[in-house]
C-alpha cells in the first residue's frame, strides 16, 4: 500500500537527540566510556515527599481513572507557590496543567492562530517554540538573539511592519539554548511593546530557578499588565527534577486559559492523578533543594568552563539555565561535524548549535547534567583524544616566534609546551 504522508512532515527531520543517542549506544556496545552532555535531564533525585505521594496515590485503583480536570488541591498549590516564590496573586481561572511545557507549547497555538497568522520566535530557537506555531498553521518569523547583546531580545530590532502584523511572540528567559538571563527591566518593556502592537506574549519560564552572575529568577507575571497580554508556562521538570512525570502549568490571561482548557478537554483527559499528587507535594514542600541544586549547577559550570578550556574548548560562563552555550573551538566551523568528531574521538557528547536553527551554527550546547568528577574525566578524555593538540601546538609555535623565542627544532618546542602548558 502506498501512503502519501502530510506535506507538513517534510518540515521534520530525525531529532538530533535521537542521532546522538544512537551514536552513544554504538560506542557503549563497543565498550567505550561515554560522557553525555546533550539532553537536559537533571541527575538530581526528586523530593522524597513527591515520590512518596505518587506511590501512595498509585496504590489506589481509583487514581488510575481519567483525571478529567486538575484537582482543586493542585490549583490551590500553584496559587500558593506563585505567591510564595514570585509574590504573584493568581486566581483559579488563570491556571491549567499540561503534560509538560513541551505539550502545552505544541498545542496552545491551536487556540491562538488562524492559518497565516504570524508568530515571532527566537533564533537560535528551542525547537518546540517554532514547531507549535507551525502545527497550528501560523507563519513563523524570527527575531535574532545576538551574543553582542548578551542574547537579550532587542524589541527595537523587530521591524515596525512585522510587529503590526504579528499575532504572538514566544519569549523565554532564562533562555534555552543560549543560556542567558535578562534583568527585570526587560519585562515592562516587553509588556508595553505587546500592548502597543496588540501581540500576545507566550513566555516559557522553565529555568527561573537556575540563574547566575547576579541575575535573579523571576516570572513574567510579576510585572503590571502581564496578564493582559499573555501567559506563562512554568514547569516542575527542572526545579523539582520531575522531567519524566510531564507536569507543567500554563498560567496568566484567563480568556486564553479558558479557551486552552476547552481545547485540551477534546484531546486529553487530564494529568495522571498520582502525578498530580506528586506535584502537590513538591509545590507545598520546602525550597531548600532548589537552592542546593542551583549552587551545584553553579559549581559545575565553573568547573566545566575551566576544565574544558584547558582541554581545548573555551566555554563562557552562562548566566541562566542548566546549559552552557559557547562558540566552536578555533579551526572548526560546522557544529554537527565537530559534535560527531568529539563523540568519536573523546566519547563526549554535546549538542551541535545547528540543532537550534541557522543562528545556532558555529556554537555548541553543553548540559550541566554530570557531576564535577565526571566533568573533569570528560575534559581529560578530550585532552587524551589529541583533537586539539596539533592545533594548539601550531598556534603556540606561531606565538613563540612572535615573541622572538628560538628553538633548535620541534622536539625542543614540544618539550617546552608539554612541560609548561
Amino acid at each position: 500500500m502506498e501512503i502519501n504522508f502530510a506535506e507538513r512532515m517534510n518540515h521534520f527531520k530525525d531529532g538530533i537527540f535521537s542521532v546522538l543517542n544512537a551514536k552513544k549506544r554504538q560506542l557503549i556496545n563497543e565498550g567505550r566510556k561515554v560522557y553525555d552532555f546533550s539532553v537536559g535531564t537533571p541527575d538530581f533525585k526528586p523530593e522524597e515527599s513527591s515520590m512518596k505521594a505518587l506511590m501512595e496515590a498509585a496504590k489506589d485503583p481509583d487514581k488510575f481513572k481519567y483525571a478529567i480536570a486538575d484537582l482543586p488541591e493542585l490549583t490551590e498549590s500553584v496559587i500558593k507557590w506563585y505567591k510564595r516564590r514570585y509574590d504573584v496573586d493568581l486566581n483559579a481561572d488563570e491556571i491549567t496543567s499540561v503534560n509538560g511545557s513541551q505539550e502545552g507549547l505544541a498545542h496552545i497555538g491551536l487556540v491562538l492562530f488562524n492559518p497565516g497568522d504570524i508568530c515571532l520566535v527566537p533564533a537560535p530557537c528551542y525547537p518546540i517554540f517554532e514547531i507549535g506555531p507551525f502545527l497550528s498553521g501560523a507563519k513563523v518569523e524570527y527575531y535574532h538573539l545576538k551574543e553582542e547583546n548578551n542574547y537579550e531580545l532587542d524589541l527595537d530590532s523587530i521591524p515596525e511592519e512585522t510587529a503590526r502584523k504579528a499575532k504572538a511572540i514566544v519569549v523565554s528567559y532564562p533562555a534555552n539554548p543560549v543560556s542567558a538571563s535578562v534583568n527585570p527591566e526587560f519585562y515592562p518593556k516587553l509588556i508595553a511593546w505587546a500592548k502597543k502592537y496588540n501581540v500576545i506574549v507566550i513566555h516559557d519560564n522553565a529555568y527561573s530557578e537556575m540563574t547566575f552572575e547576579g541575575f535573579e529568577g523571576t516570572s513574567f507575571l510579576c510585572f503590571e499588565g502581564a496578564k493582559d497580554v499573555g501567559v506563562e508556562f512554568n514547569s516542575l521538570s527542572k526545579a523539582y527534577n520531575l522531567t519524566g512525570a510531564r507536569i507543567s502549568f500554563c498560567i496568566g490571561n484567563n480568556k486564553i486559559i479558558s479557551e486552552f482548557k476547552k481545547l485540551r478537554s477534546q484531546i486529553d483527559y487530564g494529568v495522571f492523578l498520582p502525578i498530580q499528587y506528586a506535584a502537590i507535594a513538591a509545590l507545598n514542600g520546602p525550597m531548600d533543594n532548589i537552592d542546593k541544586n542551583r549552587e551545584e549547577y553553579r559549581r559545575r559550570r565553573e568547573v566545566l568552563s575551566e576544565e574544558f578550556g584547558k582541554a581545548g574548548i573555551p566555554v563562557k560562563l552562562s548566566t541562566g539555565s542548566m546549559f552552557m552555550w559557547t562558540r566552536l573551538p578555533e579551526g572548526y566551523t560546522n557544529s554537527g561535524e565537530f559534535a560527531m568528531e568529539l563523540i568519536e574521538k573523546a566519547g563526549v557528547i554535546v549538542t551541535p548549535g545547528s540543532a537550534f536553527g541557522e543562528d545556532g551554527e558555529g556554537y555548541i550546547r553543553i548540559a550541566l547534567t554530570n557531576t564535577v568528577e565526571e566533568i573533569k574525566a570528560a575534559a581529560q578524555a578530550i585532552k587524551d583524544s589529541g583533537m586539539f593538540k596539533e592545533k594548539i601546538r601550531y598556534i603556540f609555535k606561531i606565538l613563540l616566534f612572535k615573541q622572538d623565542f628560538l628553538f633548535a627544532d620541534d622536539t625542543d618546542m614540544f618539550y617546552f609546551y608539554d612541560t609548561f602548558c
